[in-house]
């Protein structure tokens, strides 16, 4: 059995993740931390019954990794926060799935860091969903034989997401400039200059969205569009979980979707 903990594990995300965990025959969840609701148990939140297993202080992080003897820790929180505890983890020798966005490049860095010097395994995805990630694989191909076309990104999530553009749009954003030997990027558009060959990234958030990512190639005459629509944060837990499950066969490193897919 995988030994899991789960950070968040009050929230949306982190509740469906406890919830697969829970109906995965092959793990069991061991700890769960949360920023309130100390004591209770982790179950009641992803409404699976009973598991044992209480919501602990992020604050104790550390002792209760080891204490409980996790495998892997799964973190879909926010960039602040991930920040301090993927090291903690690392130094506790807790493998990691993360699927915080909006890290800025310090923030990674330090993660990074941490995960080298721990020598444990981790993945880092912007989007644990396995359509999302064919997705990007169709978008590099495409922009191989489209590199003369306009290319617009256009992405759309709910009203409480707190970073834009969304972290699979600026990782869509990186597949189409490598697969073109590099192009800038524009977060939106505004005044009177005129259009560039650069890649126009656009966000939206509104309502209860749950994820919709647009790749626009337009050129004269003639446009493709290349579309993905979660329609519910399930296929990110899923994918995070089949995530958690392969990176505890791994060697130290930091590898992405694209390695536990096979892509």
């Amino acid at each position: 059995m995988i030994n899991v903990a789960v950070l968040g594990a009050c929230g949306r995300m982190g509740s469906l993740i406890v919830e697969n965990v829970t109906n995965s025959a092959d793990m069991q969840l061991v700890a769960a931390f949360d920023i309130n609701n100390f004591g209770k148990d982790a179950g009641e939140f992803a409404r699976v019954g009973n598991l044992g297993v209480q919501i602990s202080d992020v604050k104790d992080l550390g002792v209760v990794l080891k204490e409980s003897k996790a495998d892997v820790l799964i973190d879909f929180t926010i960039a602040g926060a991930t920040v301090v505890n993927a090291p903690i983890a690392a130094r506790a020798g807790v493998n990691l799935i993360i699927g915080t966005t909006g890290l800025t490049p310090e923030q990674r860095a330090v993660i990074d860091e941490a995960i080298q010097e721990g020598k444990v395994s981790a993945v880092i995805s912007p989007n644990y969903s396995i359509g999302v990630n064919v997705f990007f694989k169709i978008i590099r191909e495409a922009a191989k034989y489209l590199a003369d076309y306009d290319i617009e990104i256009i992405e759309a999530h709910h009203n409480q997401k707190k970073d834009a553009p969304s972290g699979t749009a600026l990782r869509a954003a990186d597949v189409i400039s490598e697969a073109l030997g590099g192009k800038e990027y524009v977060y939106g558009r505004e005044g009177i200059a005129p259009r560039g060959k650069e890649i126009g990234i656009h966000g939206v958030r509104a309502g209860d969205i749950t994820g919709d990512h647009t790749v626009l190639f337009a050129g004269n005459s003639e446009r493709i569009e290349i579309k993905h629509m979660a329609h519910s944060r399930q296929i990110f837990a899923k994918g995070a979980v089949r995530a958690a499950e392969w990176i505890c066969k791994q060697k130290p490193g930091i590898y992405s979707m694209d390695d536990v897919l096979g892509l």
